[in-house]
Protein backbone atom coordinates (compact mmCIF):
# COMPACT_ATOMS: atom_id res chain seq x y z
CA UNK A 1 0.00 0.00 0.00
CA UNK A 2 1.76 3.18 -1.47
CA UNK A 3 2.37 5.81 1.61
CA UNK A 4 0.18 8.49 1.62
CA UNK A 5 1.65 12.27 1.85
CA UNK A 6 0.50 14.31 4.76
CA UNK A 7 -1.15 17.57 4.36
CA UNK A 8 1.30 20.46 6.48
CA UNK A 9 -1.13 21.84 8.56
CA UNK A 10 -2.44 25.26 7.84
CA UNK A 11 -1.04 28.02 10.12
CA UNK A 12 -2.91 30.31 11.70
CA UNK A 13 -1.28 33.68 9.21
CA UNK A 14 -3.31 32.79 6.35
CA UNK A 15 -2.56 35.39 3.65
CA UNK A 16 -5.40 34.73 1.31
CA UNK A 17 -7.95 35.25 4.08
CA UNK A 18 -5.88 38.38 5.19
CA UNK A 19 -6.09 39.87 2.09
CA UNK A 20 -9.78 39.25 1.81
CA UNK A 21 -10.51 40.66 4.87
CA UNK A 22 -8.79 43.50 4.33
CA UNK A 23 -10.20 44.48 0.97
CA UNK A 24 -13.52 44.08 2.40
CA UNK A 25 -12.52 46.47 5.69
CA UNK A 26 -10.71 49.40 3.67
CA UNK A 27 -12.68 49.19 0.42
CA UNK A 28 -10.01 48.17 -1.96
CA UNK A 29 -11.16 47.21 -5.39
CA UNK A 30 -10.44 44.38 -6.79
CA UNK A 31 -7.90 46.49 -9.78
CA UNK A 32 -5.82 46.86 -6.70
CA UNK A 33 -2.54 44.26 -6.39
CA UNK A 34 -2.00 43.37 -3.16
CA UNK A 35 1.23 41.86 -1.51
CA UNK A 36 1.61 40.54 2.12
CA UNK A 37 4.76 39.98 3.32
CA UNK A 38 5.79 37.27 5.73
CA UNK A 39 5.00 38.11 9.51
CA UNK A 40 8.04 39.56 11.36
CA UNK A 41 7.66 39.65 15.95
CA UNK A 42 6.67 42.91 16.20
CA UNK A 43 8.68 45.12 18.38
CA UNK A 44 6.29 47.77 19.62
CA UNK A 45 3.55 45.51 20.50
CA UNK A 46 3.71 42.29 22.44
CA UNK A 47 1.79 38.82 20.96
CA UNK A 48 1.65 40.38 17.58
CA UNK A 49 3.55 40.35 14.40
CA UNK A 50 4.32 43.10 11.69
CA UNK A 51 2.99 42.54 8.60
CA UNK A 52 3.92 44.85 5.52
CA UNK A 53 1.12 45.24 2.89
CA UNK A 54 2.13 46.54 -0.28
CA UNK A 55 -0.60 47.92 -3.20
CA UNK A 56 -0.08 49.08 -5.87
CA UNK A 57 -2.58 50.66 -9.06
CA UNK A 58 -2.27 51.80 -12.33
CA UNK A 59 1.35 51.87 -11.52
CA UNK A 60 1.34 53.76 -8.13
CA UNK A 61 2.31 52.23 -5.19
CA UNK A 62 1.12 52.66 -0.69
CA UNK A 63 2.78 50.93 1.82
CA UNK A 64 0.50 49.88 5.07
CA UNK A 65 1.48 48.65 8.06
CA UNK A 66 -0.50 46.01 10.24
CA UNK A 67 0.24 43.90 13.84
CA UNK A 68 -1.54 40.55 13.51
CA UNK A 69 -2.09 38.26 16.29
CA UNK A 70 -0.36 35.50 16.99
CA UNK A 71 -3.49 33.48 15.94
CA UNK A 72 -4.06 35.27 12.67
CA UNK A 73 -7.78 36.90 14.30
CA UNK A 74 -6.85 39.87 15.56
CA UNK A 75 -5.54 43.21 13.03
CA UNK A 76 -4.53 46.50 14.54
CA UNK A 77 -3.48 49.56 12.89
CA UNK A 78 -2.19 52.47 13.81
CA UNK A 79 0.46 54.52 15.67
CA UNK A 80 1.39 52.86 18.78
CA UNK A 81 2.91 55.32 21.39
CA UNK A 82 5.53 54.87 24.04
CA UNK A 83 4.96 57.39 26.57
CA UNK A 84 8.71 56.89 27.91
CA UNK A 85 9.61 58.03 24.45
CA UNK A 86 9.46 60.81 21.86
CA UNK A 87 6.10 60.00 20.37
CA UNK A 88 7.61 60.23 16.45
CA UNK A 89 10.67 58.11 17.77
CA UNK A 90 9.84 55.71 14.88
CA UNK A 91 10.23 57.97 12.12
CA UNK A 92 12.94 59.95 13.67
CA UNK A 93 15.00 56.80 13.41
CA UNK A 94 14.22 55.80 9.69
CA UNK A 95 14.90 59.58 8.66
CA UNK A 96 18.57 59.84 6.77
CA UNK A 97 20.04 62.88 6.16
CA UNK A 98 23.40 62.16 5.57
CA UNK A 99 23.08 62.51 1.59
CA UNK A 100 20.42 65.08 1.54
CA UNK A 101 20.51 68.83 0.40
CA UNK A 102 20.06 71.45 3.20
CA UNK A 103 19.38 74.52 4.02
CA UNK A 104 18.80 77.03 7.27
CA UNK A 105 20.33 76.03 10.74
CA UNK A 106 22.94 74.33 12.15
CA UNK A 107 23.03 70.30 12.56
CA UNK A 108 21.91 71.02 16.21
CA UNK A 109 19.00 73.18 15.32
CA UNK A 110 16.01 72.77 17.67
CA UNK A 111 13.55 71.98 14.46
CA UNK A 112 14.51 69.45 11.44
CA UNK A 113 11.83 69.84 9.03
CA UNK A 114 12.39 66.89 6.21
CA UNK A 115 10.33 67.40 3.10
CA UNK A 116 9.49 64.15 0.25
CA UNK A 117 8.71 65.88 -2.75
CA UNK A 118 8.38 65.62 -6.67
CA UNK A 119 9.59 67.98 -9.31
CA UNK A 120 6.34 67.71 -11.46
CA UNK A 121 4.20 68.20 -8.74
CA UNK A 122 2.68 71.40 -8.40
CA UNK A 123 1.49 71.25 -4.97
CA UNK A 124 4.97 70.56 -4.00
CA UNK A 125 5.68 73.91 -5.96
CA UNK A 126 3.56 76.25 -3.45
CA UNK A 127 5.18 74.08 -0.02
CA UNK A 128 8.67 74.50 -1.76
CA UNK A 129 7.97 78.80 -2.38
CA UNK A 130 6.78 78.60 1.08
CA UNK A 131 9.91 76.52 2.78
CA UNK A 132 12.17 78.33 0.90
CA UNK A 133 11.03 82.05 1.52
CA UNK A 134 9.02 82.22 4.52
CA UNK A 135 10.42 79.42 6.81
CA UNK A 136 13.74 80.99 7.01
CA UNK A 137 12.65 84.61 7.60
CA UNK A 138 10.60 83.45 10.09
CA UNK A 139 12.86 81.31 12.38
CA UNK A 140 16.60 82.23 11.07
CA UNK A 141 18.80 79.22 12.17
CA UNK A 142 16.16 77.22 14.13
CA UNK A 143 15.24 75.54 11.33
CA UNK A 144 17.04 73.27 9.18
CA UNK A 145 14.90 71.35 6.11
CA UNK A 146 16.15 69.15 4.13
CA UNK A 147 14.93 67.97 0.65
CA UNK A 148 14.11 64.38 -0.39
CA UNK A 149 13.08 62.96 -3.85
CA UNK A 150 9.76 61.38 -3.99
CA UNK A 151 9.13 60.88 -7.76
CA UNK A 152 5.31 59.73 -8.36
CA UNK A 153 6.50 58.12 -11.81
CA UNK A 154 2.91 56.93 -12.08
CA UNK A 155 1.65 60.44 -12.83
CA UNK A 156 4.24 62.06 -13.34
CA UNK A 157 6.68 61.26 -16.03
CA UNK A 158 9.61 63.20 -15.71
CA UNK A 159 9.69 63.67 -12.04
CA UNK A 160 12.53 61.01 -11.38
CA UNK A 161 14.64 62.75 -14.44
CA UNK A 162 14.26 66.14 -12.65
CA UNK A 163 15.37 64.31 -9.75
CA UNK A 164 18.49 62.55 -10.98
CA UNK A 165 19.55 65.50 -12.71
CA UNK A 166 18.72 67.25 -8.73
CA UNK A 167 21.21 64.70 -7.49
CA UNK A 168 23.47 65.33 -10.14
CA UNK A 169 23.65 68.84 -9.35
CA UNK A 170 24.34 68.06 -5.73
CA UNK A 171 27.40 66.38 -6.69
CA UNK A 172 28.69 69.95 -8.22
CA UNK A 173 28.00 71.72 -4.61
CA UNK A 174 24.76 72.88 -2.39
CA UNK A 175 24.71 76.24 -4.64
CA UNK A 176 24.37 74.54 -8.12
CA UNK A 177 21.65 72.47 -6.42
CA UNK A 178 19.29 74.84 -4.51
CA UNK A 179 19.63 76.89 -7.90
CA UNK A 180 18.22 74.29 -10.16
CA UNK A 181 15.64 73.27 -7.42
CA UNK A 182 14.50 76.73 -7.82
CA UNK A 183 14.56 76.42 -11.41
CA UNK A 184 12.91 73.59 -12.10
CA UNK A 185 9.69 74.53 -9.36
CA UNK A 186 9.64 77.67 -11.20
CA UNK A 187 9.72 76.29 -14.98
CA UNK A 188 7.32 73.50 -14.19
CA UNK A 189 5.10 74.07 -17.45
CA UNK A 190 7.76 74.90 -19.70
CA UNK A 191 8.36 70.89 -19.62
CA UNK A 192 6.30 68.87 -21.50
CA UNK A 193 3.48 66.80 -19.19
CA UNK A 194 5.05 63.94 -20.73
CA UNK A 195 8.74 64.41 -20.31
CA UNK A 196 10.21 64.07 -23.69
CA UNK A 197 12.02 67.12 -23.74
CA UNK A 198 12.83 66.97 -20.04
CA UNK A 199 16.56 65.77 -20.50
CA UNK A 200 16.94 68.48 -23.17
CA UNK A 201 15.76 71.32 -20.58
CA UNK A 202 17.92 70.62 -17.83
CA UNK A 203 21.20 70.53 -19.84
CA UNK A 204 19.75 73.35 -21.88
CA UNK A 205 19.42 75.18 -18.28
CA UNK A 206 22.59 74.27 -17.32
CA UNK A 207 24.52 75.79 -20.03
CA UNK A 208 23.38 78.69 -19.36
CA UNK A 209 24.18 78.87 -15.64
CA UNK A 210 27.55 77.37 -16.56
CA UNK A 211 26.93 73.89 -14.85
CA UNK A 212 29.82 71.54 -16.33
CA UNK A 213 27.27 70.05 -18.77
CA UNK A 214 29.89 66.68 -19.69
CA UNK A 215 30.04 66.18 -16.10
CA UNK A 216 26.11 66.74 -15.64
CA UNK A 217 25.89 64.35 -18.91
CA UNK A 218 27.92 61.69 -17.70
CA UNK A 219 26.16 61.74 -14.24
CA UNK A 220 22.60 61.77 -15.50
CA UNK A 221 23.19 58.12 -16.99
CA UNK A 222 25.26 56.64 -14.17
CA UNK A 223 23.25 53.91 -12.87
CA UNK A 224 24.82 55.02 -8.96
CA UNK A 225 22.83 58.46 -8.92
CA UNK A 226 19.08 56.87 -10.44
CA UNK A 227 20.15 54.21 -7.22
CA UNK A 228 20.41 57.37 -4.88
CA UNK A 229 17.14 58.49 -5.86
CA UNK A 230 15.58 54.84 -5.45
CA UNK A 231 17.12 54.74 -1.92
CA UNK A 232 14.96 58.05 -0.93
CA UNK A 233 11.75 56.80 -2.57
CA UNK A 234 12.41 53.75 -0.61
CA UNK A 235 13.13 55.33 2.61
CA UNK A 236 9.68 57.22 1.94
CA UNK A 237 7.76 54.19 1.31
CA UNK A 238 9.09 52.29 4.96
CA UNK A 239 7.84 55.41 6.61
CA UNK A 240 4.55 55.00 4.82
CA UNK A 241 4.73 58.55 2.12
CA UNK A 242 2.19 57.87 -0.30
CA UNK A 243 1.75 61.38 -1.26
CA UNK A 244 3.92 64.76 -2.30
CA UNK A 245 4.79 66.69 -0.72
CA UNK A 246 5.15 65.11 2.89
CA UNK A 247 6.85 66.88 5.81
CA UNK A 248 8.27 65.60 8.92
CA UNK A 249 8.49 67.90 11.44
CA UNK A 250 10.96 66.36 14.34
CA UNK A 251 9.74 62.90 13.19
CA UNK A 252 6.24 64.27 12.63
CA UNK A 253 4.64 63.24 9.63
CA UNK A 254 2.81 65.98 8.12
CA UNK A 255 0.91 64.82 4.34
CA UNK A 256 0.16 67.18 1.80
CA UNK A 257 0.18 70.77 1.58
CA UNK A 258 0.75 72.85 4.76
CA UNK A 259 -0.69 76.65 4.69
CA UNK A 260 2.61 79.34 6.06
CA UNK A 261 0.21 80.11 9.49
CA UNK A 262 0.00 76.07 10.35
CA UNK A 263 3.21 74.99 9.38
CA UNK A 264 4.63 78.19 11.67
CA UNK A 265 2.27 77.04 14.77
CA UNK A 266 3.62 73.91 14.36
CA UNK A 267 7.65 74.85 14.11
CA UNK A 268 6.78 76.97 16.78
CA UNK A 269 5.23 74.26 19.11
CA UNK A 270 8.23 72.22 18.46
CA UNK A 271 10.54 74.94 19.58
CA UNK A 272 8.70 75.48 22.86
CA UNK A 273 9.21 71.83 23.33
CA UNK A 274 12.81 71.49 23.10
CA UNK A 275 13.19 74.47 25.65
CA UNK A 276 10.64 72.73 28.36
CA UNK A 277 12.64 69.48 27.68
CA UNK A 278 15.85 70.87 28.07
CA UNK A 279 15.21 72.87 31.24
CA UNK A 280 13.68 69.90 32.66
CA UNK A 281 16.89 67.71 31.84
CA UNK A 282 19.10 70.48 33.38
CA UNK A 283 17.04 70.47 36.44
CA UNK A 284 17.19 66.68 37.22
CA UNK A 285 20.96 66.57 36.40
CA UNK A 286 21.72 69.38 39.00
CA UNK A 287 19.77 68.79 41.90
CA UNK A 288 20.86 65.78 44.14
CA UNK A 289 18.32 63.41 45.72
CA UNK A 290 19.09 61.91 49.16
CA UNK A 291 16.57 58.37 49.18
CA UNK A 292 14.22 59.11 52.57
CA UNK A 293 12.57 56.12 54.69
CA UNK A 294 9.47 54.95 53.40
CA UNK A 295 9.79 57.18 50.11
Amino acid sequence: MPAQTKTPPKTAFDKVALEAYLRHAELWISQVQVKIDDPKPSAELAGYSDVWVHLSYNGGTKDELYYISKDGQKILKGQIYDIAKNPFQSNVDKLKTDQAPFYGGPANAPVTLIVFSDFQCPVCLQEETILRTNIPAAFGDKVRIYFKDFPLDAIHPWARTAAIAGRCMAAQGPETFWNYHDWIYANQNALKPEGGDAKEKILDYASKKGVDGMLLGRCLDDKNTAAQVQRSVDEGHALQVSATPTLFLNGRKLEGAVDLDTLKALIQIEIDQQVKTASATAEECCVVKIPQVGK
